[in-house]
């Protein structure tokens, strides 16, 4: 992704899956759950107006924000200007940092907000959580056997295969997915992040889990006709 920084411009989680180029890694927590020395300094340094920390900042998690943005959207060019729009907002709002947690949940956690709030302006947002709560509804509640199933799901994907068949997920399965599985939050933390039930964020991260399945099994398929 191109570079277009502008010149004027909590506690630790479970561990989670990380896609990263042609391989898959885990972490625990949402791209990181510790505070970096260097991110504070940057951090320090950044608000005090040093531009060239805050470039600093930006290359050290741009790619991680990108691609959290990427799982959201499910577009390219959409994920581009989120991300952008991320690190300008967060030009501005160092500030109200103040260390608690990784700065790369802190960034995380702007790009999600920024995401709702286009969903807002276009009208579609207002109706986000009532959507979630429909989707929900076609999913099968999860057992309690199926709690970690999605280790059994990247195990048989490839980095590449995943990030393609996340993208075809409903939004709803989309999003539970991408925060619980990817970046490693909690069914409690992403109820209240995008305004649904613990229930149903579970309803939905096992409705992702099984159309992952599926859309394996169609690949497979495919590939074996071909």
């Amino acid at each position: 992704m191109k570079n277009r920084f502008p010149a004027t411009a909590t506690g630790g989680k479970r561990q989670a899956t990380v896609i990263g180029p042609g391989f898959l890694t885990t972490h625990n927590g949402n791209i990181a759950n510790t505070e970096d020395p260097q991110d504070q300094t940057l951090v320090a340094r950044s608000v005090a107006g040093d531009r060239q920390a805050f470039e600093q900042l930006y290359r050290r998690y741009v790619n991680r924000i990108h691609g959290l943005c990427l799982r959201l959207t499910a577009d390219q060019g959409e994920a581009d200007i989120l991300t952008q729009d991320t690190f300008v907002r967060a030009w501005f709002a160092l500030a109200g940092y103040k260390g608690q947690g990784s700065l790369g949940g802190w960034l995380g956690r702007v790009a999600l907000n920024l995401w709702r709030d286009r969903l807002r302006r276009e009208k579609r947002g207002d109706r986000l959580a009532e959507q979630l709560a429909m989707e929900a509804k076609a999913a099968t509640p999860p057992s309690a056997t199926a709690s970690h199933g999605g280790d059994g799901i990247v195990s048989l994907l490839t980095a590449v295969d995943l990030e393609r068949a996340i993208a075809r997920l409903p939004r709803g399965a989309r999003t539970v997915y991408v925060l619980y599985d990817v970046e490693g939050y909690t069914h409690r933390e992403i109820g209240q992040m995008i305004g649904i039930a613990t229930g149903t964020s579970k309803a939905h991260l096992h409705r992702a889990r099984q159309l992952l399945r599926l859309i394996l099994e169609e690949g497979r398929e495919a590939a074996h006709g071909a």
